[in-house]
């Protein structure tokens, strides 16, 4: 099985920028989109039909916004944190038969550090939800978490550290999720590759020159971890200000999500 999460930073502007090219020629089985800043009827998208389509729309036009397609039907889908109200449109969880699969867009604490206390507030909550989650099935977490968690994660650590994003309070509510039963699955993999990035800013020539941050995640119950094929960061694609992270898993000796099994690959950062 192969998911593809991407902060799109803008679904609309991402698909005048290549969008459908990369999906079609990665061929994912499920999609999961963050920053879609859009609502279902203003994009025109055309996908292969096989996919469904599950939006989780901010209320305010063109804010936030996540969506998942995905062409395993699942059982349920919900939006939201357990359900309750999910005004900025940030978490979709759909159920498969033996396996949750959550896509995220964590809320970001501001270059003031004025939403801090809410970001943290929040990452408890979410961090119980998916607890919970992990009591009945095993659980996937992809998407923009907002947070680079050790300095091997971003370009400058000593100059970034207290800013938004990578403040200890922020950090430490990342340490305490995979504590709770969850493996990056990245650095599971390449505990110790550096320079490998999947959000750059709109400093001249910081994407070119890889000052970059990463903070896109595929997370995995700790028990999934033998299904992991590989992970890679597509680094190379264009279209938005963070680039898709992609993640191969064999699952069908232990799921009933099933798909064709694809080969290893080599990662690309």
């Amino acid at each position: 099985m192969r998911i593809v999460s991407w902060n799109v930073n803008g679904l609309r502007a991402c698909v005048g920028k290549g969008f459908l090219d990369y999906i079609r020629a990665t061929d994912p089985d499920i999609i999961c989109l963050q920053e879609t800043r859009a609502q279902p009827e203003q994009v025109t998208l055309e996908l292969d039909e096989s996919y469904h389509r599950y939006w989780n729309s901010a209320g305010r036009k063109g804010y936030s916004g996540t969506a998942v397609f995905t062409r395993i039907e699942p059982m349920s889908v919900v939006y939201g944190l357990d359900g309750e109200a999910d005004l900025e449109g940030r978490v979709i969880t759909v159920e498969f038969h033996r396996l949750y699969l959550v896509t995220v867009y964590t809320p970001n604490a501001r270059r003031d550090l004025s939403r801090l206390p809410y970001r943290l507030e929040w990452e408890d909550a979410f961090r119980t939800y998916v607890q919970a989650l992990d009591k009945r099935k095993p659980v996937i977490i992809c998407g923009d978490l907002n947070v680079a968690h050790q300095e091997i994660d971003i370009k400058n650590a000593k100059a970034n550290r207290g800013n938004s994003g990578f403040t200890d309070e922020e950090r430490e509510k990342m340490t305490r999720l995979l504590e709770a039963g969850f493996t990056d699955v990245f650095r599971h993999l390449y505990p110790d590759r550096t320079d490998a990035y999947t959000w750059w800013s709109n400093m001249p020539g910081a994407r070119q020159r890889n000052i970059g941050w990463r903070i896109d995640y595929f997370l995995v119950s700790n028990r999934l971890r033998p299904h992991i094929v590989d992970m890679r960061l597509d680094n190379h694609v264009l279209g938005s200000d963070h680039c898709p992270i992609v993640l191969d898993m064999d699952l069908t000796a232990s799921t009933d999500v099933t798909a064709p099994k694809r080969p290893a690959s080599t990662a690309e950062v």
